[in-house]
């Protein structure tokens, strides 16, 4: 029996340093990718009676059936799969969602379902049933804290929006702070809607501050769909992200804006609507997780895209107006990289 003690020690020797190396593996990832993306209307086919959600169902003008929704889940699984440098993003931000199943769905297609990824997502009043929500990889991040952030508007008492969800999330021993934003659309033009963005910025930045104000270090994203560019007033004169601003928070999207790029195309013209905002914590941070005024990009594909025979692309969108087009979404996701160490 002696003649087989060795071959029998170096398979343990063998399963131990394979273990190792894979548990290392395992670990090893230094980044947390953080991505945004307006989806565009992703609704289930289902009736809800308690919000307006008449035209995504299967006997309405827009046709929205099961097959389409279906397709609709696997485009935009195929946009979070894509969008990641290394394997999956670890948190994802999203907005114009009509619930949580909608999410859960999401996240459970055959790309997306091995990302473990957990949801949080709570009801807010807007009177269409769309929503934010936040996704995380519950294997390398864990929830502490969330709540929804509800804010109305005195001048217009009747109207109702989207809240705010903030979530503190702990990864790699480090806290960080997420906000996701949909703050009130461009209706009616800049003028007359405004006022809604101003307030939704006066809300946010007097959040971030009151955690500012217990930890000057805090590590602090705020992403979303902002419906104003990073040199509009709820940017400059409110939130007071602008780089070089020295006022705690800075806009990483801002150079796309200056350099004429954006998420969203409207009439031939792109802006920048999907923003980053990050806290001084984050950027200059020498231990833990941190990032740089170069870390955010835009997600731009040539399969994302819709190519007009006179005009400029355009990100391909599911419908416009009622008419079918079987697209992603009319936006750009972004992305942001977290280096940690």
């Amino acid at each position: 029996m002696k003649k087989f003690a060795a071959p029998a020690a170096i398979l343990v020797v063998v399963l131990v340093v394979f273990f190792v190396i894979f548990n290392r593996k395992s670990h090893s990832k230094k980044n947390i990718e953080v991505v945004f993306y307006n989806v565009e209307n992703l609704f289930d086919t289902i009736e809800d009676p308690t919000v307006w959600d008449d035209e995504f169902l299967p006997d309405s003008a827009k046709d929205w059936t099961q097959e389409r929704y279906n397709k609709k889940l696997a485009d935009l699984a195929k946009v979070l799969t894509e969008i990641s440098e290394d394997d999956l993003p670890e948190v994802v931000g999203v907005c114009e969602v009509e619930n949580r199943q909608v999410v859960e769905d999401l996240f459970r297609t055959d790309s997306l379902g091995k990302g473990k990824f957990k949801i949080i997502h709570e009801d807010s009043p807007d009177a269409r049933g769309i929503d934010v929500a936040l996704a995380y990889n519950s294997e390398l991040l864990s929830e502490l804290y969330h709540e929804k952030i509800r804010y109305s508007f005195p001048f217009e008492p009747e109207t109702t929006t989207r809240d705010i969800l903030y979530a503190k999330l702990l990864s790699c021993g480090d806290t960080l702070h997420f906000f996701v934003n949909h703050w009130p659309s461009r209706r009616g033009g800049q003028e007359q809607s405004e006022p809604k963005r101003l307030k939704a910025a006066s809300v946010l930045r007097t959040k971030i501050d009151s955690i500012l104000l217990r930890d000057m270090q805090a590590k602090i994203i705020a992403m979303g769909d902002f419906n104003d560019y990073p040199n509009n007033r709820s940017m400059t004169e409110v939130m007071n992200c602008e780089p070089g601003a020295n006022q705690r928070l800075t806009n990483l999207t801002y150079q796309f804006h200056a350099g004429g790029l954006g998420t969203y195309n409207y009439r031939g013209e792109w802006g920048m609507l999907d923003q980053f905002i990050v806290s001084d914590g984050l950027l200059y941070s020498a231990e833990g997780c941190a990032t740089s005024d170069s870390s955010a990009t835009i997600f731009k594909e040539d399969w994302m895209m819709y190519f007009p025979e006179e005009g400029s692309p355009s990100p391909s969108k599911t419908y416009g107006g009622p008419n079918y087009y079987g697209g992603y979404s009319d936006h750009l996701p972004i992305r942001l990289t977290l280096f940690c160490n």
